[in-house]
C-alpha cells in the first residue's frame, strides 16, 4: 500500500512548537513508515520524515510571512493531485480545499476533518459526501449532514511524555491565547483560588491578549512563557498540579488534554465539545460549567490519582491505537475499490 499523506503548510511537519494538525500527521506518518508502509508526505520543504518527503512550499507560511498562504496552498495541493495515480490511497489532512480535486482522479481519498472552522464550509463537504471518505476526530464533532466511515481519536507518542507522580505547585494553561481557548477564564480561576498560573501558547489574538491577559502577567502569580516546544511542553505539563482547559467553544478534540494526562496531570475542563470523550469526571479530571465550578474543582484535585491519568491514556489514546484504526479505514476503502464498489 502506497499512501500519500497531505499535511497542512502553516507550520513544518512535525511542528517545532505549535501546529496540532501537523503534529498528528507526523505521528501517523512515522508510525506507518515504522510498520513498513510506503508513505509519501506532502508537506513543507523543511519537514522531517522517515518516509519520502514531497514538497513545493519551502517553509510554513506562519513561520515565513513572505509566503502567501492561498498561492502556496494551491501549489501544494495541486502537486499531490497531479501525482494522484501513483498512490493507492490519499489521506487528506488539509481541510476542504483538496476535496474540489477529487472528481478528477480515480485514487480514493480519505479526509480527516480536524474541525469545522465555520458552518460556511459545509457545502463543500456536502458536495463530496459520497465521493470522499470522512473521518471525524470525535463523536461530538460530527455533522448530521455528512456520512462518516469512522471516528478516530488522536493518539500521542507516550515516549514524548514522562509520567510525573509529584507535581509542583502551579496550574497550567496550555494552548492558543484566544477567547475560544478560555485564557481569560483560566486567569480568573487561578486568581479565584490563589494559585500560581503558567500560561503557555502562541498569541493568536493580539487585541484579546493586550486587553484580557497582559494586565495580569506579573511573572510571579501569572507567568507567560510563550510557545513551548516538545521538551518544555513535557516539563510544563508534567509538573503542573492541573491543566486548566476552560474552553468557550465546542472543541473537536484537544491534544493538550491527553498530553497532560499522559504526564499524570489531571484536567479541569469546561464540559463542551469532545471533553466528555476525553475526561472521566472525578477520575482523570473534572468536567465543569463555570469559573466558580472550576475553582471548586481545583480544591478537589488531590483526589485524582495521577497514575490513573497516565493509564487512561495508555489504554485509549496512543499513536499505535490511532494508526491501527486508520489502517483499518484504508483497507476497507481499498477492498471496496477492489470489489468495484467505488
Amino acid at each position: 500500500m502506497h499512501i500519500a499523506m497531505l499535511s497542512p503548510i502553516a507550520w513544518r511537519t512535525p511542528p517545532r512548537n505549535y501546529g496540532p494538525w501537523e503534529n498528528v500527521v507526523s505521528l501517523l506518518t512515522e508510525e506507518l513508515v515504522s510498520r513498513g508502509y510506503e508513505v509519501t508526505l506532502f508537506a513543507t520543504g523543511d519537514s522531517e520524515t522517515k518516509g519520502e518527503l514531497h514538497s513545493v512550499c519551502p517553509r510554513g507560511y506562519e513561520e515565513d510571512h513572505s509566503i502567501i498562504p492561498k498561492v502556496w496552498e494551491c501549489l501544494h495541493i495541486s502537486e499531490l493531485f497531479e501525482h494522484a495515480e501513483e498512490f493507492d490511497i490519499i489521506h487528506n489532512n488539509f481541510d476542504f480545499l483538496p476535496l474540489t480535486y477529487t472528481s478528477f482522479i480515480s485514487t480514493p481519498v480519505v479526509t480527516t476533518i480536524h474541525g469545522f472552522s465555520s458552518p460556511g464550509i459545509l457545502p463543500v463537504y456536502k458536495k463530496y459526501n459520497n465521493k470522499v471518505f470522512y473521518v471525524s476526530i470525535s463523536d461530538a464533532d460530527r455533522s448530521p449532514k455528512l456520512n462518516y466511515i469512522k471516528t478516530i481519536h488522536h493518539g500521542i507518542d507516550l515516549n514524548q511524555f514522562d509520567f510525573q507522580p509529584e507535581p509542583e505547585d502551579y496550574l497550567l494553561f496550555f494552548g492558543r491565547i484566544h477567547h475560544d481557548k478560555g485564557t481569560k477564564e483560566a486567569i480568573e480561576i487561578a486568581r479565584g483560588c490563589n494559585n500560581k498560573l503558567v500560561l503557555a501558547g502562541i498569541i493568536q489574538d493580539e487585541e484579546y491578549y493586550n486587553k484580557h491577559i497582559a494586565p495580569y502577567i506579573d511573572d510571579k502569580n501569572i507567568i507567560f512563557t510563550g510557545s513551548a516546544g516538545p521538551v518544555q511542553r513535557n516539563q510544563l505539563l508534567g509538573k503542573a498540579t492541573a491543566l486548566l482547559h476552560p474552553i468557550n467553544f465546542d472543541e473537536p478534540f484537544g491534544l493538550s488534554v491527553i498530553e497532560s494526562m499522559a504526564c499524570g496531570t489531571p484536567v479541569i475542563a469546561f464540559n463542551r465539545g469532545s471533553m466528555p470523550e476525553l475526561i472521566e469526571n472525578g477520575k482523570n479530571g473534572f468536567l465543569v460549567n463555570t469559573v466558580n465550578d472550576a475553582i471548586e474543582a481545583v480544591g478537589k484535585i488531590k483526589t485524582i490519582e495521577r497514575k490513573y491519568c497516565r493509564g487512561f491514556i495508555e489504554q485509549h489514546f496512543t499513536v499505535n491505537q490511532m494508526t491501527d484504526k486508520y489502517i483499518q479505514v484504508y483497507e476497507t476503502i481499498l477492498n471496496k475499490k477492489k470489489n468495484k464498489q467505488l
